[in-house]
């Protein structure tokens, strides 16, 4: 059966399309992964079937009484509403049909006997829906679904505004798996995840019985939990039923087969037009060149797809660090409380070292309190002689009108408009991309203009704050190979073993002196 039926949808921004005349279908119980490269439309399709954004043409029609739970990356919490208030959300329907039930229980006392028997039937039915939905384990539920996403850690009574980016998101999963909707969508819902809820993640969608698209550029992730891929590409979407690897597979013929069908095509078009040209314009051939040039004007043409500009990165380097890079004595991290023990870590010239452990216990406060962003609360940081640094903000600063253009000029006033579109088409961004605003650009592009900021500064020592999250394939392996190669010191924050595999020196469990453990 057909949950969702999306038909020849077209749309764009200005003079850039997303997607032309796609049609779509989601059938009960299938698990989709939807990929692409960064900037084709995937975050923009998801607001289009669910109704944020309009499309310029087309029609999407959901089945009668589905419900749709969809996780957001922009979504908004509002100030003053703890941790299980928001999770407590996820029962609204059940709270207000029990608001029905106490409403007939106190007009049953002036009620007649025919609309007593009718009110009986009405109370009946409702508190079956109540049973049926788990209404009266509500509390039980959230502490169920909070302890496996590590939120019980925080404190449930915690206001939901004062927590970072990777706690956010923890929340509002927690409260979309609450709500148990017919079908789930979510946008890259393993961003600010870690290893052990991400597991705690897949485990869940490989029991979950509905249907759910899901964004991702986690691959080992996606490939255990889909069987259906919908690959976006050049303004279409294309089915392929499997995981990721047989996509890749099917992928890899499919365009083989392509491109040979174009060569033919080519040589054949290249030889008709040579025999039109040479015998138009004599008596005896003139209507067998006619022949052949009426087989031109039909010819379907085959046209293959642009190539996307491919990320090249190289970090430029300054002069050599000296031995040690950083030094903390002491050091007790945090803000209004302290978020660690007292910290004796050091990191010398040539280390590659990568900080994991569950979001929200300071990996990212760490690195401003090396940085001096954030003041140690007690005990110091030494850093050494001859730093060159480069930082890689999670994400980027809200409400930013300007271009891309403008954010890498502001950066290096210095630089020819050449040299900054250079720089920018070196990180994957098309003509169309740099002239856009930052603001409109997805999660993946916006991360190569913060990119390309740090590769066109010298440096010998690099602090990396999730630079994963959002990139697509390419651009996270171009990134890994960068490092690799890259003679300088770094510090990295990451939650994929299989970027940082291979590019570690060590690899430091934060785990180890966090005082919360969420």
């Amino acid at each position: 059966m057909s949950i969702l039926n999306v038909e020849h949808l077209t749309h764009g921004f200005g003079d850039r399309a997303i997607f032309q005349d796609v049609s779509f279908r989601l059938l009960k119980g299938e698990h989709i992964g939807l990929i692409g490269a960064n900037g084709e439309g995937k975050s923009t399709f998801m607001n289009i079937i669910t109704g944020k954004l309009q499309p310029d043409e087309g029609k999407v029609e959901w089945s009668k009484r589905v419900r749709v739970g969809y996780l957001d990356q922009h979504t908004v919490l509002e100030k003053g509403m703890t941790i299980r208030e928001v999770l407590k959300g996820a029962f609204a329907f059940l709270f207000q049909m029990e608001e029905q039930m106490n409403d007939i229980c106190d007009r049953m006392g002036e009620a007649d006997e025919e609309t007593m028997n009718s009110m009986m039937e009405e109370l009946g039915t409702i508190q079956d829906l109540l049973m049926a939905h788990d209404f009266y384990i509500i509390d039980s539920k959230v502490e169920e679904v909070a302890r496996a996403l590590g939120l019980t850690d925080m404190g449930l009574d915690k206001d939901v505004t004062e927590l970072s980016g990777g706690q956010r998101t923890k929340v509002l999963l927690g409260k979309l798996l609450l709500e148990k909707p017919d079908i789930l969508l979510l946008d890259e819902p393993t961003n600010y995840l870690d290893t052990v809820h991400i597991e705690w993640l897949k485990r869940y969608l490989l029991e979950y019985e509905n249907a759910f698209i899901l964004i991702s550029h986690d691959i080992p992730f996606l490939n255990s939990v889909i069987n259906i891929i919908y690959h976006m590409e050049n303004q279409n979407l294309d089915r392929y039923v499997g995981d990721y690897d047989k996509f890749q597979e099917v992928y890899a013929v499919k365009r083989s087969q392509l491109e040979s069908a174009y060569k033919r095509q080519q040589q054949e078009i290249a030889e008709l037009e040579d025999f039109v040209a040479r015998n138009k314009a004599r008596v005896s051939t003139r209507n067998m060149a006619m022949s052949r040039q009426k087989k031109l004007d039909k010819m379907d043409v085959i046209e293959l797809a642009r190539e996307k500009p491919k990320p090249e990165f190289h970090f430029m380097e300054a002069r050599t660090a000296g031995k040690v890079i950083f030094e903390t004595s002491d050091m007790v991290i945090g803000y209004d409380e302290p978020l660690s023990r007292s910290l004796n870590l050091s990191m010398e010239r040539g280390e590659k070292v990568v900080l994991v452990g569950a979001n929200g216990i300071g990996k990212t406060t760490l690195l401003k309190s090396i940085l001096g962003l954030v003041p140690a609360l007690s005990g110091s940081v030494e850093l050494g002689d001859y730093l060159s640094i480069g930082y890689f903000e999670q994400e980027m600063t809200p409400g930013n009108n300007t271009t891309c253009i403008e954010e890498i000029w502001k950066e290096f006033p210095s630089y020819t408009q050449y040299q900054v579109r250079s720089a920018l088409a070196k990180c994957g961004l098309t003509t169309k991309h740099i002239e856009s605003q930052v603001r409109v650009l997805s999660g993946g592009e916006q991360a190569k203009v913060r990119l390309c900021k740090l590769l066109n500064r010298e440096s010998n020592v690099l602090l990396l704050d999730e630079p994963t999250n959002h990139l697509d394939v390419d651009a996270k392996d171009e990134l890994k190979r960068a490092l690799k190669e890259y003679k300088g010191s770094i510090l990295l924050i990451c939650h994929e073993p299989e970027f940082y595999e291979g590019l570690a020196t060590r690899v430091i469990d934060c785990r180890e002196w966090a005082l919360r453990l969420s």
